[in-house]
């Protein structure tokens, strides 16, 4: 007889749910507060959004972030796929150690010791802290987590089809291009995503490597609450909440009718 789960189990999943997503779901509640207060219910209204939209500083500072992530994203996936295509098909070759080294060493590394490292970089350089500063920080950072995840898809692809393809006509070029990278293309899209998550999420090395005009999202929340938390900030956080729901549902969505698609061309 199959018993159901213990009551424990179902305390123990109810506290932790709670811990988890309570403090988000009173995030999204006060942000409808009518009163300035947080911590007093002054009735629904949602001015704190419209006035959201005449605060240009939370709004430059999420522009700038989203054109840091993009094209930082896009960066660290050219950069992290050529990596990750180096260590998988590269062989032996001299240096792998210190190169995979090298690639890898931003997971591990704290990000306060990568911020410093290339606070110091530019500076020797004599490179103006900006938006180009904090874009290279980013790439540098996320690039590693694309390798790995094209890394593990690399290794499971059979490359017998790759070589049928050349033995029909094409050049390694062609092959990789036509046969190789649509399979791998998940896997790429996956690292991309993350790389975009992670560069939108980042606060500690934006901060040691952003200058004037470079201000990201994150960085501008962290100042304001410093000073108190405002019913503005609970607003753009809900506004972030709901475009990540809105993009998990969407890809939940679409992978469920890629599913239904190939059971339907199986079945046929």
């Amino acid at each position: 007889m199959k018993r159901g789960p213990s009551w424990f189990n179902l305390v123990s999943l109810t506290v932790g749910f709670a811990f988890l997503y309570l403090p988000i779901v009173l995030l999204v509640v006060w942000s409808f507060n009518a009163s300035r207060l947080v911590t007093v219910w002054g009735g629904f209204s949602v001015k704190w959004y419209v006035a959201l939209l005449k605060d240009h500083q939370l709004l430059d500072a999420a522009w700038t972030t989203l054109r840091i992530g993009l094209m930082s994203a896009t960066g660290a996936t050219v950069l992290g796929s050529l990596a990750a295509i180096a260590l998988v098909r590269g062989g032996r070759f001299r240096g792998r150690t210190l190169f995979s080294g090298m690639v890898y060493a931003p997971l591990v590394m704290p990000e306060v010791i990568m911020g410093l490292s290339l606070l110091l970089l530019f500076v020797a350089l004599r490179f103006d802290r900006g938006f180009w500063t904090v874009m290279i920080a980013h790439t540098t950072f996320t690039l590693s987590y694309v390798a790995v995840v094209v890394h593990s898809r690399l290794i499971t692809f059979d490359r017998s089809l790759e070589e049928a393809a050349q033995d029909l006509g094409c050049t390694p070029a062609q092959a990789f291009l036509q046969v190789t990278l649509p399979n791998i293309f998940p896997a790429v899209l996956a690292g991309w995503m993350l790389a975009l998550t992670l560069s939108l999420d980042d606060l500690v090395i934006a901060s040691f490597t952003s200058g004037p005009g470079a201000t990201t999202l994150p960085m501008r929340i962290y100042s304001q609450v410093r000073l108190g938390v405002t019913p503005e900030i609970n607003a753009v956080c809900t506004i972030l909440i709901a475009i990540v729901a809105t993009g998990v549902i969407i890809w939940s969505v679409a992978q469920k009718w890629r599913a239904a698609g190939i059971a339907r061309l199986a079945a046929g």
